[in-house]
């Protein structure tokens, strides 16, 4: 498997919000983390990361364990993080912004990675000397999931994408990530409240409740009878 999660346990404070969690992901798949707000779905993105420590159990990636990799060393290690509100560079221009993404990585060719991402997001080519804060909160996703493949990454954790973003941009978001998983072999592991996105981009889904996992299952096992249950507010 390229990612292995096993028995975690996460908290903040003396609040457990993660609770002996375990979940694999193999390479080149397309998985959606699924439930309701506050189960603990960006808590596992971020453990997954480095941003968050973990209490009790232990995470691998390519066999090798996590544990002792900082942040910066996962992202080196081709772990890719999108997160929820983007958190791009809100002064920096648009191609400043894609650059830095080039600057993680030695002896990459910015302008042909930066062309390359660019092949994906079209529509940035017209903002390149933009201020990243003034675009759409649609263009400013593209802007972070850009960034992100100009870092080479065999996985992005991606938090929330569709949030704030008109429907018309998530359709087209949607069909834009299964091209990139299927050209690339990037593997994608997503956290979404928008079930119809979810359904376009992953294969398999696992429903995440009172920070453990409850259902798991491919993409066209999730029936009404499951969303109901776990996903109906």
């Amino acid at each position: 498997m390229l990612l292995d999660v096993s028995h975690i346990t996460v908290a903040y404070g003396k609040s457990l919000v993660i609770q002996d969690l375990s979940f694999s992901v193999a390479a080149g798949s397309r998985t959606a983390i699924l439930g309701r707000n506050g189960v603990g779905k960006t808590t596992l993105l971020k453990s997954i990361m480095g941003i968050l420590p973990l209490s009790a159990g232990q995470m691998s990636y390519q066999d090798q364990p996590l544990a002792k990799l900082k942040t910066y060393q996962r992202s080196l290690a081709g772990i890719g993080y999108v997160p929820q509100g983007r958190d791009i560079i809100p002064q920096l221009t648009v191609g400043e912004n894609l650059e830095l993404g080039a600057l993680t990585r030695r002896n990459i060719p910015v302008r042909a990675k930066k062309d390359w991402a660019l092949g994906y997001f079209p529509m940035l080519r017209d903002h390149l000397n933009r201020a990243g804060g003034v675009l759409s909160g649609g263009l400013q996703q593209q802007l972070a999931l850009a960034r992100c493949l100009i870092c080479e990454p065999r996985i992005i954790l991606l938090d929330e994408p569709t949030e704030g973003i008109q429907p018309n941009i998530v359709a087209d978001l949607a069909l834009t990530l299964k091209k990139i998983a299927a050209e690339t072999g990037i593997t994608i592991l997503l956290v979404e409240q928008n079930l119809k996105f979810a359904r376009r981009v992953a294969d398999d889904f696992l429903i995440m409740q009172k920070g453990a996992i409850a259902v798991t299952g491919p993409m066209a096992d999730l029936d009404d009878r499951i969303i109901q249950q776990y996903l109906s507010v």
